[in-house]
């Protein structure tokens, strides 16, 4: 490979890498600036909601009341938005709830846009005349945010609810299952606690062909195989721990 290749793969790499670290730079500062936009809307909506409750406790008459619509409307809309957003993570059929919620929610910025700006409005007189028409609009806003955040509660917690009832249900079977031991056990006086059949009975009570119970802190062990027994091979019998080692017959 001659240096003018070389030169132009290593021109592409850096350029690629330079390419690369801008990217990364820009997701960087993207990211930062998001959540700097987020953390000053967080912010200043909740000044914005001090300010509201405090003018709906501290102030009466038209303003006050125009506070106090305007506390519940956003009260109610941010509560079933956090509702359905967190849902619909979850539970896909919610996604069209969330979509008619955006319906709902710009009808309600549309109201929390004009009632802010009768705020500011200096004919009082007026603006009590349209109290009555806003407290509808407000409360037929806020009734349907609050169907849709309590269905979609409501759901929820029958899922929670069925998906209990299938455990519990589960874990019923599983501990009968556990159980076996105490429906097959003879009634009589004896101890019938697991591992106690092995002490109580030994081998030799057990039916023939039928599975040996073992203690649950015992490990499985493979059954012993017979061995044959040889009575003309003496080599061959089979000689036990228990057993004296034979003593060598003396000649006379």
């Amino acid at each position: 490979m001659d240096a003018g290749a070389v030169i132009t793969i290593l021109a592409l790499l850096f350029f690629a890498f330079v390419a690369l670290g801008v990217y990364v730079a820009v997701k960087v500062v993207g990211a930062a600036k998001r959540g700097v936009e987020r953390t000053v809307t967080q912010a200043r909506r909740t000044v914005e909601d001090t300010t509201l409750r405090a003018k709906s406790y501290g102030q009466g008459g038209v303003s006050g009341e125009l506070a106090q619509l305007r506390l519940s409307l956003r009260t109610s809309m941010r509560a079933t938005q956090e509702t359905l957003q967190a849902g619909v993570a979850e539970d896909a059929s919610l996604s069209e709830s969330l979509a008619l919620f955006r319906r709902l929610s710009a009808h309600g910025q549309e109201l929390d846009a004009e009632l802010k700006r009768l705020e500011r409005e200096p004919d009082r007189a007026t603006v009590a005349s349209l109290l009555p028409a806003l407290r509808e609009r407000t409360e037929r806003i806020t009734h349907s945010a609050e169907s849709l955040r309590w269905a979609a509660r409501d759901r929820a917690g029958k899922f929670a609810e069925d998906d209990l009832d299938i455990l519990s249900a589960q874990i019923d079977m599983e501990a009968g299952a556990l159980r076996h031991w105490s429906a097959d056990a003879p009634e009589t006086g004896a101890d019938h606690r697991p591992g106690r059949a092995a002490d109580a009975g030994g081998a030799g009570s057990r039916a023939p062909g039928a599975p040996g119970e073992r203690s649950w802190t015992e490990p499985d062990q493979a059954p012993e195989q017979p061995q044959a027994i040889t009575a003309g091979e003496p080599r061959q019998q089979t000689t036990y721990p228990w057993q004296k080692s034979a003593r060598p017959e003396t000649s006379n």
